[in-house]
């Protein structure tokens, strides 16, 4: 069973369609660990709920090795694939090293188009407006040294309406983007179970 360290920050949604793809029997997977870098953020509570062990990992509590500190947390947890769930942080040199090309997030845009520092959230859909892009939609890459530069693995298009807004396009790709990252889970998972 793969073993899954998230690394997220705010509310977790895409930890909680993990979390819920887990129990559900759709992934053959296990949630081993959740990082958080905000001690009060709403995913906290969801991986209490779910019984799943979570640490509050910042500059705050570790000020001075917070990048090996989460290394060498996730190596506890036996981590097998790091999945960035709204990580709001750049990985250090440590973490990226030990779990190269293990490492995945999902960005809620057609990268390379609107990624990058910046680029999240909210700001990312208004990207796509203010652009006046046709489509947008989700990716899954893998996590390299550099915001939303890691190779693409998953991608799903949607077309943008003339009546959508920022807020629109968030809620008709949130399901996009649970579905893409479970499914580059499961990808993952056959992968290491063929070696």
């Amino acid at each position: 069973m793969l073993k899954i360290g998230v690394l997220a920050s705010h509310t977790g949604t895409n930890f909680q369609a993990i979390a819920d793809a887990c129990q559900q029997g759709d992934l053959n997977a296990s949630l081993a660990l959740l990082i958080c870098n905000n001690s009060s953020a709403v995913v906290m509570e969801r991986a209490s709920r779910a019984g799943i062990p979570a640490r509050h990992m910042s500059s705050a509590t570790h000020p001075d090795n917070l990048d090996q500190a989460i290394c060498d947390a996730l190596i506890q947890a036996n981590t097998q694939l790091v999945v960035l769930a709204g990580y709001m942080k750049k990985l250090g040199p440590a973490v990226l090293n030990e779990f190269e090309d293990r490492i995945i997030n999902v960005h809620p845009s057609l990268l390379p188009k609107h990624g990058g520092e910046g680029f999240y959230g909210a700001r990312v859909h208004q990207a796509v407006l203010d652009a006046g892009e046709p489509e947008t939609g989700a990716t899954v890459h893998l996590v390299n040294a550099e915001y939303d530069r890691g190779d693409t693995l998953l991608q799903e298009k949607i077309s943008v309406k003339a009546s959508d807004t920022a807020e629109s396009l968030a809620d008709r790709l949130r399901p996009i983007e649970h579905q893409l990252l479970i499914n580059a889970i499961k990808n993952f998972s056959e992968e290491i179970s063929n070696e």
